[in-house]
């Protein structure tokens, strides 16, 4: 069988296949930060030499007036279904860099050799290097691919997809397809054969509280001056109240609850609570999000249930030692995660009116919007790429995969949805304990092996489905 033969040669090719892979981890492809502009342009151009040199043709840049993505295709397959192939090339800052044991773009073999650690190695740069090798592989062995195969890898998902919408509207006829195949994502956990078939909506905002021109001495005008920092703190407490429930009215307008399939599957995973504390060194704490009726499970509440969280807060004197000084200015960068059926924008609306309400007549507010956002996702339960995605986990790990959500965000699904009305289905080889976002971030080599078989399986998987 031609996976056989194209696992075999993906197998003889694996280390040449990570050399490769750490020239990208390499590039510091930070989309949050203009510092690393440099990084993010050689992470796209190491991609889009790879795709020219494995047969991939049209490979070009899609402009949406940021980042550009990357874009290639191979459509020698008529009456075959089109996949459109997603991931991103850009990773989350490094910060804090002291907490990192190894430099983080420099991809590092641990000391047992069965992970590497590298920013970006887990989100999302391995998991996309995966399926163009899938891809790759298929080329190499047969000459073609079972069915046609367009490649989308964005530079700014990391900082909320700002620029897909216009790339996608400008782009509707290169990007046809008949569904969006993302290897971005991630399995529930190590040893648990998992696929993704939902993910949470986001948007964020920056709050900003002013009452003075400038810094002010704290003895000459403590008292009557107000404090930016403390006001800022007052506005932001009252986002929950005393049991950590959002406080903020209009703020779950729409939000849906899950299916009986859904919690099916949060059943079926056996999920252990206190380990899941444990292993982040946390203690249990409030997970009941704002339902009136009493507390939700918590997988619940991670999968399906909106969050409101301060993602920093600055103000006043923060260097050594101490400053007596009254802070005129103090700013928040607020999140907030969004559960199926609320629309970002009303979110957004309800949280700024909840606090210009509350905001005092002797400070200024203004809240900044414009940091990307996204409405929650979900597969259809019978979708048969889903089910053809789920025969590959089966073939790949020897028994059927369970259905997990993911608490995160993935704005391309509900982007393609609305623009290209593409449902999207999830082949990542990411684990959600790989320490996404923060220092350290890794990847298991056994997840590399396992995903290359799983992308050599799936491409003539997916060639048979038809809608």
């Amino acid at each position: 069988m031609s996976a056989e033969r194209v696992e075999a040669w993906l197998a003889a090719n694996r280390q040449r296949l990570l050399d490769e892979l750490f020239e990208l981890l390499r590039a510091p492809s930070v989309s949050t930060d203009p510092a690393y502009a440099a990084g993010l342009a050689r992470a796209a151009e190491i991609l889009a030499e790879r795709l020219r040199r494995i047969g991939m043709r049209d490979v070009q840049m899609l402009d949406g007036g940021g980042n550009p993505a990357v874009f290639a295709q191979w459509c020698g397959a008529p009456g075959a279904p089109t996949i459109l192939v997603y991931g991103h090339y850009d990773v989350q800052p490094p910060d804090p860099l002291e907490l990192w044991t190894t430099p983080p773009f420099e991809p590092t073999l641990s000391a047992d050799g069965a992970t590497y650690s590298a920013r970006g190695a887990s989100d999302d740069k391995s998991p996309l290097w995966i399926a163009i090798s899938g891809i790759e592989g298929w080329l190499a062995v047969t000459g073609g691919l079972p069915l046609n195969v367009k490649v989308l890898l964005e530079g700014e998902e990391e900082v909320g997809s700002r620029s897909i919408p216009a790339i996608l509207d400008k782009y509707r006829d290169l990007l046809a397809a008949d569904v969006l195949v993302s290897a971005d994502g991630g399995r529930w956990r190590p040893g648990v054969p998992s696929v993704n078939t939902n993910s949470r909506g986001n948007v964020g905002m920056e709050v900003t509280v002013r009452t003075a021109g400038h810094d002010l001495h704290s003895g000459r005008y403590g008292g009557p001056v107000a404090n930016a920092a403390m006001v800022l703190a007052r506005l932001l407490a009252t986002l929950h109240d005393e049991h950590n429930r959002i406080a903020v009215p209009g703020f779950f307008d729409g939000l849906r609850r899950p299916g009986n399939a859904d919690y099916a599957s949060m059943q079926a995973l056996g999920f252990d609570e206190a380990k899941f504390f444990a292993e982040i060194g946390a203690r249990p704490g409030a997970i009941e999000p704002g339902l009136p009726e009493g507390s939700v499970g918590l997988l619940e509440s991670l999968w399906f249930r909106p969050t409101l969280e301060m993602n920093g807060i600055t103000g006043g004197y923060q260097g050594p030692g101490g400053k007596t000084v009254i802070p005129c200015q103090a700013s928040a960068k607020l999140t907030c995660r969004l559960g199926p059926g609320q629309l970002p924008a009303k979110v957004a609306a309800a949280v700024e009116a909840h606090l210009r309400a509350r905001c005092p007549a002797w400070a200024d507010l203004s809240v900044a919007h414009g940091r990307g956002s996204s409405a929650a996702y979900a597969v259809p339960e019978d979708d048969p790429f889903l089910e053809a995605i789920e025969r590959v986990m089966q073939q790949v790990h020897g028994r059927r995969p369970l259905r997990v959500g993911i608490g995160g965000t993935l704005p391309i699904s509900s982007m393609v949805k609305q623009a290209l009305g593409l449902e999207t289905v999830m082949l990542s080889y990411a684990i959600a304990d790989e320490n996404i976002h923060a220092p350290n971030e890794f990847f298991r080599l056994s997840s590399f092996d396992d995903g290359l078989r799983a992308w050599a399986r799936a491409l003539p998987e997916l060639a048979a489905v038809r809608r």
